[in-house]
C-alpha cells in the first residue's frame, strides 16, 4: 500500500481527501504545515507527499525546494495543490520539481484522486489487485453482481475472493 503525506492547514480539507484516499486503499500521514511535513517526509518515508502551497511556517514551495535539495527526500512524488492559478506560480512549482500542479478552483476531488494514481502510475488498481497472482484470468475490482435465488458465497459461486 503506497504512504501519502497529505499536507494542508485547512483541517477540514485534510480530513475530507485523508477520507477519500484512504478508500482508495492508500496509507496516510498527515500535517498541517510545511515544517511538520518535513520532519514526517523524512520520519515516514511517503511513496507521495499531496501539499497545500500556501502555509503556515513554511510555504508548500519552500517545503518542496527543501525535499528535492535533501538527500532521503529528493525522490519523492510530490503534487502540489493551491488557489494560486497565475502561470508564474505553475511555472515555479514545476521549476522545483513538481510532479503535478493542480488548482484547486479547478479540480475536483476525483481529479486530486486520479492524479494521485497517475503521479504513483498505479492506475487506479488497489495494490491488493495488482499483486493477484497470475492465473492467466483477468482480475476485476467490480463487486460481483448478486442474483436473487443464487448462493453469495465465493466459493459456492465457483470462484475465489
Amino acid at each position: 500500500m503506497a504512504k501519502i503525506l497529505l499536507v494542508e492547514d485547512d483541517q477540514s480539507l485534510r480530513e475530507i481527501y485523508s477520507i477519500r484516499l484512504t478508500a482508495e486503499g492508500y496509507e496516510i500521514v498527515s500535517a498541517g504545515d510545511g515544517e511538520e511535513a518535513l520532519a514526517s517526509a523524512v520520519r515516514e518515508k511517503p511513496d507521495l507527499v499531496l501539499s497545500d502551497v500556501m502555509m503556515p511556517k513554511i510555504s508548500g514551495f519552500d517545503m518542496l525546494d527543501i525535499l528535492r535539495q535533501t538527500p532521503e527526500t529528493k525522490d519523492i512524488k510530490v503534487i502540489m495543490m493551491t488557489a494560486l492559478s497565475s502561470e508564474d506560480q505553475r511555472e515555479r512549482g514545476n521549476a522545483l520539481g513538481a510532479d503535478r500542479y493542480l488548482v484547486k478552483s479547478q479540480v475536483g476531488i476525483e481529479d486530486v484522486v486520479n492524479a494521485v494514481h497517475e503521479v504513483l502510475n498505479d492506475n487506479g488498481v488497489p495494490v491488493e489487485a495488482a499483486a493477484a497472482p497470475e492465473t492467466g484470468e483477468e482480475v476485476s475490482n467490480e463487486p460481483a453482481a448478486v442474483v436473487p435465488g443464487q448462493p453469495t458465497e465465493p466459493e459456492e459461486n465457483g470462484y475465489q475472493a
